[in-house]
């Protein structure tokens, strides 16, 4: 009977796999990729996009 893999045992196996395949450099720089950033980009985005209007969109498509 198989028993469902625990989310660090997971993790470790994944790991050791890309060190295998990829070697240690490889391995940190795939999983650098995986970086969230900062902040919130809901929050700025909305700073940035509410007041952007319809009319705004059609005007800055027209211009180009």
């Amino acid at each position: 009977m198989k028993t469902k893999k625990g989310i660090e045992q997971i993790r470790e196996e994944g790991i050791e796999a890309l060190i295998k395949k990829l070697g240690p450099d490889g391995m940190i720089r795939f999983i650098q990729q995986f970086d969230s950033g900062r902040g919130d980009y809901t929050k700025d985005r909305h700073a940035l996009l509410d007041s952007y209007t319809i009319d705004d969109i059609v005007g800055e498509i027209s211009k180009k």
